[in-house]
């Protein structure tokens, strides 16, 4: 492995593009473009400032030179991203199951607080996530969770706009159909954010 295809190694498991990267430490996307594809190499200010934000030594980005192992014995590896965006993604489905049996059941307000509350916790369990786990899985768990999750977030608060502009009980958390207009309108609206972001995430991956 050179110093392009580690460059490209470390940005990749902190999960981000090129631009991104250019943007952390000051240089234009070609840059980085060009010193991943070995056509210019980085100056030592730009090694140095990509030492400190990748967390690596200068001579490990030269030379691919590992730092010996000086960790305290006992201390424990960082977590998989992965594991929390799951997490996170099994309380937002959890959510709206609940939201969806409590209103069939009782419809009170109940229902969209129940369904709200484990999304909310969901979101924290993924922001924790993001936080402390391995960086080298961080990429990998984001791209996973939004291509899910931009089906399940949006579901509940979208369906009680829908609801509360057709007249409905606003803490419904599914498209009541007072209009076959509306009901088709909700659909639409909710089909086509979901295949935008995919879209996105997609045309993003492509890039990495």
């Amino acid at each position: 492995m050179n110093m392009a295809d580690r460059i490209q190694h470390l940005r990749k498991a902190k999960g981000l593009s090129q631009e991104e990267l250019a943007d952390k430490i000051g240089v234009s996307r070609q840059s980085v473009s060009k010193w991943e594809s070995e056509q210019t190499s980085p100056d030592l200010e730009k090694i140095i400032l990509m030492s400190d934000f990748f967390e690596v030594t200068t001579d490990y980005l030269l030379k691919g030179i590992e730092p010996a192992a000086d960790s305290p014995a006992g201390e424990k590896e960082k977590p998989d991203a992965m594991v929390f965006a799951i997490i996170a993604t099994a309380l937002h489905l959890l959510g709206l199951a609940a939201a969806a049996l409590v209103w069939y059941d009782r419809q009170t307000a109940a229902a969209a607080l129940a369904g709200l509350g484990l999304m909310v916790a969901g979101c924290a369990v993924y922001g924790i996530g993001m936080t402390v786990a391995d960086g080298r899985s961080k990429g990998r768990a984001r791209r996973a969770f939004w291509s899910v999750n931009i089906w399940i977030l949006p579901f509940l608060p979208l369906s009680m706009i829908h609801n509360i502009l057709a007249g409905q009980p606003g803490t419904a958390p599914y498209p009541l159909p007072a209009s076959w207009a509306g009901f088709l309108l909700f659909w639409a609206v909710y089909l086509a954010l979901g295949t935008t972001v995919s879209w996105i995430l997609f045309k993003t991956g492509k890039r990495e």
